[in-house]
């Protein structure tokens, strides 16, 4: 699934390549075959395209895949060594631990100056320079410095022969002519020993740009095993794209003019990597769900009720397709479309007017059913079934029962909503009886009070 990380790192990437007229390339780093499966490829071109990032624009590229540059990968290796930069290592990490006396140190160089030729199980390691330090240029975290005294010689191809992820990495971005990469901080401490590749083939490192971790409300790294952290879970639950765009957006960075909800454009506009804050980000959902319920009052009639289509139908949809009543749903959307904040909560707004009887809600149901309820159900249906049928008249009627059993309109109302909607909040409830009808309204008026008595 493709975390929200990856899909903020995405869109800064895609503002910083479409305002500076460069090219946003997108990369399926498949060469685990235990990591690597169609679908998760196609989960991921999915995922990106319904954020706004596909080949439909001219900024973007691929996919490209690195199982596909396995070639270039060793040349690039077999120049290495062929330079003196790398050598061939036969030892095990039992080996290594042994002679440095513990499992924390890394490599201690024994095989540099061996002269070893490749053979079945022996990796290919880099030389990394003794002295001196390796600096990072990065537009977020400044100028890191690396003494190369604390890089080991770190592998770059297997005892197979097959390189690395570092190296396979650093060979795709100079043949992809990548000149700048924005990613997750926890990469920065590969950057380093990419640049000494960069270099040591030959090339101009590209610029780097290091985001901030982003967190839970515990101030814990977002994970996939106890945090909801895939895009698509948020898309299917019914979080608006361009909700989703924004909110990401502004983790770690502002526009800086208290401005928030932005269409991705003008974010574009003004977003400069340069700005982003190296502290970590706070995924807030409380945050993004208002973000969503903005979005989401935003739409037209029209968008919001093809965005509200897959809640109103199987599975999501608990009433028989033939009961769903497109006609009536367009006249109660607009009183839904203000009371909502994620699309998914469309279903129990309006699922009483299509249901046979409505879904009771058993603590709704105990809170409005008080002494008195039954009388005042069975008042208020007698007075109902001879009433002109439109909302203002409903409610004249209901107050006028109300006030005959002592009560003002706020509390006559509570036990006749659970009545007819089987809950103690959702849409106006005027409005709502007038698109139930006469028919279904005074029935459950009926069910409900026998239910009261028998009680």
């Amino acid at each position: 699934m493709f975390h929200v990380g990856g899909a903020r790192s995405a869109l800064y990437n895609w503002a910083v390549a479409r305002q500076s007229g460069g090219t946003f390339v997108l990369r399926i780093e498949d060469t685990d075959a235990a990591r690597n499966k169609p679908e998760w490829i196609d989960g991921i071109v999915n995922a990106l395209s319904a954020i706004g990032i596909n080949e439909s624009d001219p900024a973007f590229e691929g996919p490209y895949f690195q199982s596909h540059n396995a070639d270039r990968h060793r040349e690039a290796a077999g120049q290495l060594h062929g330079a003196g930069r790398a050598y061939y290592c036969d030892c095990t990490r039992e080996q290594v631990q042994e002679r440095t006396g513990s499992q924390q140190l890394g490599y201690d160089g024994f095989c540099r100056e061996r002269g070893l030729d490749w053979e079945p199980g022996r990796a290919m390691r880099f030389r990394t320079p003794d002295e001196g330090e390796t600096v990072v240029v990065d537009l977020i975290r400044g100028e890191p410095a690396f003494p190369n005294s604390a890089i080991e010689d770190f592998v770059i191809a297997r005892g197979d022969g097959t390189p690395v992820f570092l190296l396979a990495n650093v060979v795709d971005d100079l043949d992809e002519g990548v000149t700048q990469v924005v990613r997750g901080e926890e990469h920065l401490s590969n950057t380093p020993k990419q640049q000494l590749l960069w270099e040591a083939l030959g090339a101009q490192p590209p610029v780097w740009a290091h985001l901030p971790v982003i967190v839970n409300e515990k101030r814990q790294k977002l994970s996939k095993r106890r945090d909801k952290v895939a895009l698509e879970d948020y898309l299917a639950e019914g979080f608006l794209p361009e909700a989703m765009v924004n909110y990401l957006m502004l983790l770690g960075w502002a526009p800086g003019d208290d401005r928030e909800i932005l269409p991705f454009e003008e974010l574009q506009q003004l977003f400069r990597v340069e700005n982003v804050n190296s502290s970590s980000a706070f995924f807030d959902i409380k945050k993004l769900t208002a973000f969503n319920g903005d979005y989401i009052r935003a739409l037209s009639p029209e968008r919001f009720t093809e965005a509200c289509a897959p809640w109103l139908a199987a599975p999501h949809a608990p009433w028989r397709p033939e009961a769903f009543d497109s006609a009536v749903f367009a006249r109660v959307a607009p009183l839904a479309q203000t009371r909502i904040a994620v699309l998914s909560e469309i279903t129990a707004q309006v699922d009483f007017l299509f249901l046979d009887e409505p879904v009771a809600d058993e603590a709704s149901w105990a809170k409005a059913m008080k002494a008195g309820a039954e009388e005042l159900l069975r008042d208020v249906r007698a007075a109902l079934a001879s009433a002109p049928w439109a909302a203002e008249d409903l409610k004249s009627v209901l107050e006028k029962v109300g006030s005959e059993h002592g009560l003002k309109l706020g509390k006559a109302q509570a036990p006749i909503r659970v009545a007819v909607t089987g809950r103690t909040v959702g849409l106006p409830l005027f409005e709502s009886m007038e698109l139930l009808g006469r028919e279904r309204v005074l029935a459950r008026l009926d069910a409900a009070a026998e239910r009261v008595a028998a009680a």
